[in-house]
């Protein structure tokens, strides 16, 4: 497929090369389409969140396992087209993160298994590669939901089978493919009524539409980068430093609020800012701008002074993001991991912070990895905490719904005796915890820990991100919302008055202990203040309270 074209610097033709067959390096330009047209589209698809709260993560976890899979073959030069795929397949399962990145890989997987070691694909193994990745993507998840990324596979797949009846052109196919990939997304709210309530398309199903349509804006030699379609709220915009090292030309984060005096080109302003750093995001709400961008030392002056020539600013925040990375790692707090002999049971913890990390610690695990909301782990770090411990038994909590696949994947890719607890928040991973004897029977600890997720309940508080109304509960963009057990339950204007709600919600009446993990965006005294609050409503109770550090969620209640 035009194998000399460069995909950062494409350029236009109306009129493409009929094409019948592709090896290897054709293939694996196709991936790198997809991929960089899904990261200019990342922002869109995390916004198809269901539930209106700061954690929409789809876009990013499609975006690393697709950056994983295309990392696989960076430097390749293999031109049989099975062997790619086969490789292509192998990253982004390794990278596979949330429930969106799992399916994702299974849908490469399924793909790189029908194309075997076929030199090239024409368009009958083109068919067989999106039928048999359907059929592994479906069989990839235990209760398969239509209205998802599962329908919009299948519907492709049907889709390329009807049309190659009437053409072996791969272009036309992949068109096909598109069109419909785009007609399925649109039908998903018909189909998951949760979806039509929330007024979003599924979002696993719209990164996949934008990864296949990534494949065609190549072939059509259109633009893959720089687009300014992912703009976002100004309110949702999340602009916390989640870098772990701060890399080259990232010296400085700038944003800068800001009103332009003519309608503002956003194609063109992508481009400009390019020209002066990384990180580039656009947000939008009542006729301002923000924008967000890191650069070097030295030039963090000009986005302001481009900026001053569309407008006038309102707002302008500069942070040193090394000097940043150097406190964080300097304050950064110890905890001791829980040693293992050979014969024990290691049990690893999913952790969205580091205060809930060291109470992980000293409950007794024997590994920790980073991850929530917005965080999910790969299924190759998650590998990794475990494959070295010194220890055939080995217990997994997630602590979170949407990294229970890439756990149960991770299991799959181990030789160990490797169980999975279906923890869907910290506080069944806290309960779970409180059962582990290291020394025991992994089969008999492990139904005690699935025991123990079944006598709590969890709480979360935080800021919605947009307004709607869902089972019921009338939401405002801003205002604060409480989940119960992952599920909306409750609204307010008030942190406090949003506790106390959701806390009625639970029916605490007849419980006895709640444990609050604070989050970093509050501080104790402000939590202390709440609880005594709590304490007031709820004589009965006893409140207990630690700092959890996790972000987004001002507080996880765990209610025994």
């Amino acid at each position: 497929m035009n194998s000399n074209s460069i995909l950062t610097e494409p350029t236009v033709s109306s009129s493409p090369t009929k094409v019948t067959s592709i090896d290897g390096q054709s293939f694996k330009k196709l991936v790198e389409a997809a991929l960089l047209w899904l990261k200019s589209n990342q922002q869109i698809v995390n916004s198809l969140n269901v539930f209106p709260v700061p954690d929409g993560d789809t876009g990013t976890n499609m975006l690393l396992t697709m950056q994983a899979a295309y990392n696989e073959v960076l430097k390749s030069e293999e031109t049989n087209i099975g062997k790619m795929a086969k490789d292509v397949a192998q990253g982004a399962l390794m990278g596979a993160r949330g429930n969106s990145g799992v399916i994702l890989s299974q849908i490469w997987r399924g793909f790189a298994r029908a194309l075997d070691s076929y030199p090239e694909m024409d368009a009958n193994l083109m068919a067989a590669a999106f039928n048999e990745s359907r059929n592994t993507a479906y069989k990839g998840v235990v209760r398969p939901v239509e209205g998802t990324i599962l329908t919009v596979i299948k519907d492709v797949a049907t889709a390329v089978s009807e049309a190659i009846k009437d053409t072996d052109d791969l272009t036309v196919i992949l068109d096909i493919a598109v069109k419909a990939a785009d007609v399925s997304v649109k039908s998903t709210p018909d189909l998951l009524p949760i979806l039509k309530t929330a007024g979003v398309v599924d979002s696993g199903g719209k990164g996949l539409y934008y990864l296949l349509d990534g494949m065609l804006r190549f072939v059509n030699h259109q633009p893959l980068e720089g687009t300014a379609t992912a703009v976002q709220q100004i309110s949702t915009m999340n602009l916390e430093d989640t870098l772990e090292e701060v890399e080259d030309g990232q010296d400085v984060e700038v944003v800068v609020d800001f009103k332009p005096t003519a309608p503002l080109n956003l194609e063109v302003f992508y481009q400009e800012l390019e020209k002066m750093g990384t990180s580039i995001q656009v947000g939008e709400g009542d006729g301002m701008y923000r924008m967000h961008i890191h650069v070097e030392d030295g030039r963090q002056e000009e986005p302001v002074q481009y900026i001053s020539t569309l407008g006038t600013w309102t707002k302008i925040a500069m942070e040193n993001l090394r000097a940043q990375m150097a406190e964080k790692k300097a304050t950064a707090p110890a905890y001791e991991l829980h040693p293992i002999e050979p014969g024990q049971i290691a049990v690893v913890a999913v952790s969205p912070g580091d205060g809930i990390s060291k109470i992980f610690a000293s409950l007794g695990v024997a590994a920790i990895v980073s991850g929530g909301q917005t965080m999910n782990p790969s299924t190759e770090e998650i590998l990794h905490a475990f494959e070295d411990l010194p220890t055939e038994n080995v217990i997994i909590l997630p602590n979170n719904k949407n990294i229970i696949l890439a756990a149960d994947t991770a299991k799959t890719l181990s030789t160990k005796n490797v169980q999975v607890l279906q923890s869907k928040n910290i506080a069944q991973g806290l309960s779970a915890l409180l059962r582990l004897s290291p020394d025991g029977d992994i089969d008999d600890v492990f139904a005690e820990m699935q025991e123990a997720i079944t006598e709590v309940d969890c709480g979360e508080i935080t800021i919605a991100t947009r307004t709607v109304e869902i089972d019921g509960v009338s939401v405002e963009e801003g205002k604060y919302i409480g989940l119960k057990n992952e599920k909306l339950a409750v609204a307010a204007d008030e942190l406090e008055k949003t506790a106390i709600e959701l806390l009625h919600k639970m029916e605490i009446e007849n419980r006895e202990h709640i444990t609050i993990f604070y989050g970093n965006n509050i501080t104790e005294p402000e939590v202390e203040t709440i609880a005594g609050k709590i304490e007031e409503a709820f004589t009965n109770i006893e409140v207990e309270i630690h700092e959890g550090g996790q972000p987004h969620y001002f507080m996880i209640l765990s209610i025994e």
